[in-house]
């Protein structure tokens, strides 16, 4: 989309915490009214209401508006947020293991800012599982590097985490 419709977007999305939660069908509406805007097809319209349902403690109406999404080819930045988010969902409505399947593949994609979330949404998934141990390597990988000593140790501490027990 263009310019002034993102900036619109993300001026919308900078009121969320305006909206109480007894006000939080104002902000979908406010959402849905944006989305409106966009031309039929458009992977933007179900990334930005699953965004809304989700921000508003709605995971189950979320999930499948990011499927939606991610099958009209949302990709790149916001294609990853919708991975980590739908992931997130997913566990919220008893799926971890959908949104473990979902974000593991992300681990071994280009690397950008949303690395950490993707490691603490994975870590988070796997945890339900019962699979404590690879979380917590997951998460003392992405603090390590953070971390203005010992980041050598947490490294490692975090890769040891992982392997299999002896």
């Amino acid at each position: 989309m263009n310019k002034d419709w993102e900036d619109r977007t993300t001026a919308a999305w900078a009121t969320f915490d305006d909206y109480p939660e007894e006000r939080a069908a104002d902000f979908r509406a406010l959402i849905d009214a944006l989305v409106a805007e966009l031309p039929d097809g458009s992977p933007l319209g179900p990334f930005e209401r699953a965004c809304a349902w989700d921000s508003t403690g709605h995971s189950e109406k979320a999930a499948p508006l990011y499927r939606e999404a991610l099958a009209r080819g949302l990709d790149g930045y916001k294609g990853r947020r919708a991975k980590i988010q739908l992931s997130s969902s997913l566990r919220n409505i008893g799926q971890a293991e959908e949104g473990v399947k979902l974000l593991t593949p992300e681990l071994d994609g280009p690397s950008d800012e949303l690395d950490d979330a993707v490691r603490a949404c994975l870590a988070l998934c796997l945890s339900s599982l019962g699979r404590d141990r690879e979380a917590l390597s997951l998460v003392l990988g992405a603090l390590a590097p953070h971390l203005p000593r010992y980041q050598r140790s947490m490294a490692n501490y975090a890769r040891a985490l992982a392997e299999p027990a002896e």
